[in-house]
């Protein structure tokens, strides 16, 4: 019986020094059935010309080049051409082992799932699993194609990735989960993600953009009551943790997103959260959200930080690594990042 093609597609910008490994990694794979997809948004440097090269050597291999437009507009590109049963995205700095495929494929068609979370770096979020990053989960093409407005926002990054798995996994009736799969995230000065972070202020400002696909997103599938809680943990997760949380933002930026999270929370999804649902939310988030300012917040959160670093000292004492790991994984549950 013939192996199911995957597309993996590969944005490439200015990555000259990764993207042949990158290729290799992939090349190497212990699954045959595999088309990749290079999409050069317009490098400056030598990298279309490294991506034309193996396109000529490789027939499994298709390159496309388009002027800078972002991630976003090239990974949507990369699914326009895709023709594979199962999609897979995947960025041009890092690597993937050599079963990373084989074992994502096994777990889709062991479950007959719509898609798969790869990796135990981000099992900790099971069962509620509000958003992964794109190398984090594979999809099949036909639950893709099915909602065709789901797709990469143009014009965002960060949290362009997070807001297409967030409404993909609202979507979805099926998860397979691939502990086995292990992807190498190369870490360098030249990230997108460390240059994008280094500008507060453009990442507030696309904060309400965010919202805004949220909100119609969750008005045109009619998911406000049942999806409440996947709402809220995402809410939670990229602009309470990684924006508010990580980013090094000044008194006036850190009230200016409070007051986003606060007013989207409470006028579209506190509402429709039981009090269990409430409950599965950090006390930290819990407490910004009825914060009356940040200077209010951040003292809260300090004290709780470090009531957080005692408990987690304490769980040094305990003599048995099955209570140990659970007692810790219920600190991180209730305090956060």
């Amino acid at each position: 019986m013939e192996a199911p093609l995957v597309s993996i597609i590969v944005p490439v910008y200015n990555t000259e020094p990764f993207i042949e490994e990158t290729i290799q990694s992939i090349l190497a794979q212990d699954y045959d059935s595999i088309e990749l997809i290079l999409v050069n948004d317009g490098s400056t440097d030598n990298s279309g010309e490294i991506c034309e090269s193996y396109a000529s050597n490789y027939s499994s291999i298709q390159y496309c080049e388009q002027a800078n437009a972002g991630v976003s507009v090239a990974r949507n590109k990369g699914l326009d051409l895709a023709r594979g049963t199962f999609v897979y995205f995947m960025d041009a700095d890092d690597t993937i082992d050599v079963s990373y495929i084989r074992t994502s494929v096994a777990a889709l068609q062991r479950d007959n799932a719509e898609m798969v979370l790869i990796g135990t770096d981000y099992c900790h979020r099971l069962p509620n699993v509000m958003a992964l990053p794109t190398c984090a989960a594979m999809f099949r093409r036909d639950f893709l194609m099915k909602y065709p407005r789901v797709r990469f926002p143009e014009g965002i990054q960060p949290c362009e990735d997070g807001l297409f798995t967030h409404r993909l996994l609202a979507l979805t009736n099926g998860l397979a989960v691939n502990r086995a799969g292990k992807y190498h995230y190369r870490k360098h000065d030249q990230q997108n993600h460390v240059k994008i972070n280094a500008n507060c202020e453009r990442v507030l400002n696309q904060i309400p953009r965010w919202i805004t696909i949220l909100t119609e997103f969750y008005e045109q599938y009619s998911l406000q009551k049942s999806h409440a809680l996947h709402l809220a943990l995402f809410m939670q997760h990229e602009p309470f943790e990684l924006r508010y949380l990580s980013m090094p933002l000044n008194s006036e930026q850190k009230d200016r997103l409070l007051t986003l999270i606060q007013n989207f929370m409470n006028e579209r999804v506190v509402q429709y959260l039981t009090k269990e649902d409430y409950n599965l939310l950090s006390l930290p988030f819990q407490q910004l959200l009825k914060a009356a300012s940040s200077q209010e917040f951040d003292t809260y959160y300090l004290k709780a930080m470090q009531r957080k670093k005692l408990l987690w000292k304490l769980t040094k004492l305990m003599p048995i690594m099955y209570f140990k790991r659970r007692f810790r994984k219920n600190i991180n549950t209730k305090y956060g990042i």
